[in-house]
């Protein structure tokens, strides 16, 4: 049975051809490459060429034919590299996915039961998650642009927005908290809560997509 591979998401699907829609990154058809072609058993048949005595320096001029030096990478694009290949994106973009759980429950709790020390150790946790977005957005920039050659498929587009979703979200939330430390005592303590819950909602869908292309399933 033929294998076919997404070029942008790696994805392997079996069959004799490539499916319309990669299940992983909705890349067309177009983007799957077959990768188990069976060898041709068919041997090259040699011509025989006249013997040609060489001369004699020819007989000493024999080409070494070197196979082309890899071309290194240097500075910022060794950088690059190293943070893919070290998995850089995935691993720091557990910071906020599991911090930002906590502060939303820490809000909530502190909406229902006015208790205005959960609501500050919540802002506390928002601090934290705004410090480690810069470096998860910029390796995911990263990790898109190398490993998947800035592919804009559906996938890719949901997960920019989640992200982008995700981000203004918790600027907002934190900026608002700052101005107004009472906001969960106020008439719009709903819609604070309410935004806390759609940044938490697109940290979710952001993540889930990042598992998806990372298992493949």
């Amino acid at each position: 049975m033929k294998q076919w591979q997404c070029s942008i998401c790696k994805y392997i699907h079996k069959g004799e051809n490539p499916p319309e829609k990669c299940p992983v990154c909705n890349a067309d058809a177009s983007k799957f490459v077959e990768i188990n072609k069976a060898p041709t058993l068919e041997k090259p048949v040699k011509k025989e060429s006249p013997a040609i005595k060489p001369g004699p320096d020819e007989s000493e001029k024999k080409e070494v034919l070197k196979p082309a030096p890899a071309i290194k990478e240097t500075g910022l694009k060794k950088i690059e590299s190293l943070l893919v290949k070290h998995h850089a994106h995935p691993v720091l973009v557990h910071t906020p996915n599991g911090i930002l759980p906590a502060a939303v429950i820490l809000l909530l709790l502190a909406w229902i039961f006015d208790y205005a020390l959960l609501s500050k150790v919540a802002f506390i946790n928002l601090i934290f998650v705004i410090l480690s977005l810069p470096f998860v957005i910029l390796t995911g920039i990263i990790e898109w642009k190398k490993k998947y050659n800035g592919a804009l498929t559906l996938i890719f587009k949901l997960k920019i927005l989640a992200a982008t979703v995700t981000s203004v979200s918790c600027v907002i939330s934190l900026v608002w908290f700052l101005i107004d430390p009472k906001i969960l005592s106020s008439p719009k303590a709903l819609i604070f809560i309410f935004i806390n819950i759609i940044m938490l909602i697109a940290a979710g869908i952001a993540g889930h997509i990042g598992g998806k292309l990372v298992f493949k399933d």
